[in-house]
């Protein structure tokens, strides 16, 4: 004989079966379930609608408006009138075909790399030499820097002006006594050259904390284990440099270069500060075109199809500098 074995089913409390839901309730609770987990997934963007939407207003808004400026004749009349006149391209020409754009543009191409290599390479050198500084050394060196970093760019101009005045500027007293009296009475704004040097020396002066600081914080990030065998192999200062610390701070150093770029292009206050462009417009850039022909001659139309040009230049700035981090990504992966 074989024995049957049987299975039963503990019963609840009570010894009653409870009744099986119906498949609809269960398939109901399913829906609801999905429902809710689409919600959750929509939720953060939902919170995030309204200020999206504020920022593109903010920001869109005046770029659209400058945009369809460019094809207006929009000088003084037409604005107090409130006149609409479409010139199509006209702008646009009008503005390609005057050399001083282009005299300008190239100006203002020299004056941006030259500020921002000077302005990176010190700060690079700066945030090395924090890294060797004793502990109240660096603290007195980052104290400075801050407060070069903090002072208003009005007020660090005017103290500019001063240094560097023809009469009482204490650089041409100093080099008096040092026996340079070719110094003596010099103007360093007589040439659009030289006070480009100028205001190009207050900005890489205001520019060095942020860049120091960033790139001093890149430099921490490298693992002192790396240092330590590069020092085991006998290695160089440039040596450990190159093979330890670049690989490590290159994309760092790129975002950096890349802002500088961005924000030392359209800089406006230093220079108009100093001459207004001048003298003679020697010293003119891009933005300080933009403001003359817009402000100061009533050339609204003119003034935007330059500011939507230098949106295109640095828009060709922007996608160099993706591909070539994507590149150096890339290269990492």
């Amino acid at each position: 004989m074989t024995a049957v074995k049987t299975t039963e089913t503990a019963a609840p409390a009570g010894g009653k079966t409870p009744p099986a839901l119906p498949p609809a309730v269960t398939g109901g609770a399913r829906k609801r379930r999905r429902r809710g987990g689409a919600f959750d997934r929509a939720l953060p963007y939902l919170l995030l609608a309204p200020a999206l939407i504020a920022i593109l207003w903010l920001i869109g808004f005046p770029v659209v408006s400058v945009f369809v400026t460019s094809f207006r004749k929009l000088n003084l009349g037409e604005l107090v009138r409130g006149e609409i006149v479409w010139t199509g391209l006209d702008n646009y020409v009008a503005v390609l075909q005057d050399e001083r754009f282009w005299t300008v543009t190239l100006r203002t191409v020299v004056f941006t790399v030259a500020v921002v290599g000077v302005s990176v390479g010190a700060g690079l050198m700066i945030a090395l030499l924090m890294r060797k500084l004793s502990g109240w050394v660096r603290v007195a060196l980052q104290v400075t820097m801050l407060c070069a970093w903090a002072m208003p760019i009005l007020a660090s101009a005017t103290v500019y002006i001063w240094m560097f005045d023809q009469n009482y500027g204490i650089l041409n007293k100093t080099l008096v006594q040092l026996g340079f009296e070719q110094f003596n009475g010099h103007s360093w704004f007589g040439s659009g050259t030289s006070t480009l040097a100028v205001v190009g020396l207050l900005i890489v002066w205001q520019a060095i904390p942020f860049l120091a600081f960033s790139l001093y914080a890149g430099v921490l990030g490298v693992p002192r284990d790396l240092y330590e065998a590069a020092g085991i192999d006998g290695a160089t200062a440039w040596q450990t440099f190159r093979a330890v610390t670049w690989p490590e701070i290159k994309s760092l150093l790129m975002m950096v270069t890349f802002l500088s770029t961005l924000w030392d292009f359209k800089v406006f206050a230093q220079i108009w500060v100093f001459k207004e462009g001048g003298p003679s417009g020697e010293s003119t850039t891009l933005a300080v075109m933009q403001y003359l022909e817009g402000i100061a001659k009533s050339h609204f139309g003119v003034a935007a199809a330059i500011s939507v040009l230098m949106m295109i230049i640095l828009g060709l700035i922007t996608f160099q500098y993706l591909r070539k981090l994507l590149q150096t990504e890339e290269g990492k992966i």
